[in-house]
């Protein structure tokens, strides 16, 4: 069970038409069946003043949520892309999927950062998202941002069928200590020994890599921090493990999900596989 994935470290702007070539570039390099990332962000713009928001044509962002959905259809790709989107009334923190099929899905940003909550609505759901590929369906969890800090949004996902993590984000600050967000991202794959698929912004103050990392914690890949780049590797979900979520103390400690839907939650069953046990071996507040 193999799967691809294409991380497009790009930046993002308020500049639509210039996001959307950034995007299509990225897509370009993908083959069929690979899962596209694409920052959060990447197609509406992001920046900490999100004051361009009250201006940024919404007419224009539906019609480019539009033509990035008919590239992923055209190229035959899975693409998660971040956008901020706005919906039922209010703006929202958004990572998108599009399907090769032309189906859209979307998930919103649980714990906002600062800077957003006066602006944006925040999210209540923690989705798993069914991924076509060639051997079967991968399920996938997605992730935003500042979400690294909440490992138990994680392992809820891992809980709830997943077998990796998507994980947009748009953190670049130069106040950020090196490689904190780094760690993080590593622990999340070795604490829940599932893949991590991170994609960041290109930007000169980038604290969070781009990069993919194993169930074991080994980093697999990585891009250059602060320059524009394409990552693309394939992995084996065979390392995918409950080994160490098995073990669990949950007689003395058990978190709980309390989801509050604004629509009907799109989910997944738990793979009835059994996985095998592997051997021994913006700063944003």
């Amino acid at each position: 069970m193999k799967t691809t994935v294409t991380i497009g470290q790009i930046p993002t702007g308020w500049d639509i038409d210039a996001n959307l070539a950034a995007i299509a570039r990225v897509v370009g390099r993908a083959e069929p069946d690979d899962l596209v990332l694409l920052p959060e962000g990447a197609l509406s713009g992001y920046a900490p003043d999100l004051s361009p928001l009250a201006t940024l044509d919404r007419a224009r962002l539906a019609r480019a949520v539009g033509t990035v959905g008919e590239l992923a259809r055209q190229r035959r790709v899975h693409l998660f892309c971040g956008s901020l989107l706005p919906e039922d009334g209010a703006w929202w923190n958004v990572a998108l999927h599009f399907t090769p099929a032309g189906e859209r899905w979307t998930y919103r940003k649980i714990n906002l950062a600062v800077n957003e909550r006066p602006v944006l609505r925040a999210g209540a759901e923690l989705p798993v998202r069914r991924v076509a590929q060639p051997w079967g369906d991968l399920l996938v969890g997605v992730q935003l941002c500042r979400e690294i800090r909440y490992p138990e949004q994680w392992q809820q996902l891992a809980r709830s069928g997943a077998a990796a993590f998507v994980y947009l984000t748009n953190a670049a600050s130069p106040e950020a200590t090196t490689g904190v967000w780094r760690s993080h991202l590593i622990s999340r794959a070795a604490e829940n020994q599932r893949y991590v698929f991170a994609v960041n912004l290109a930007d000169p103050r980038q604290h969070c890599p781009s990069m993919v990392v194993s169930p074991r914690g080994e980093v697999l890949a990585e891009l250059p921090p602060g320059e524009t780049g394409i990552l693309r590797t394939t992995v084996d979900l065979a390392e995918v493990s409950d080994w160490s979520l098995n073990q669990q103390r949950r007689d003395v400690i058990d978190l709980r999900y309390r989801p509050t839907p604004h629509h009907p939650a799109t989910t997944a069953p738990r793979p009835s596989a059994a996985h095998r046990q592997p051997s021994e071996t913006s700063t944003r507040p």
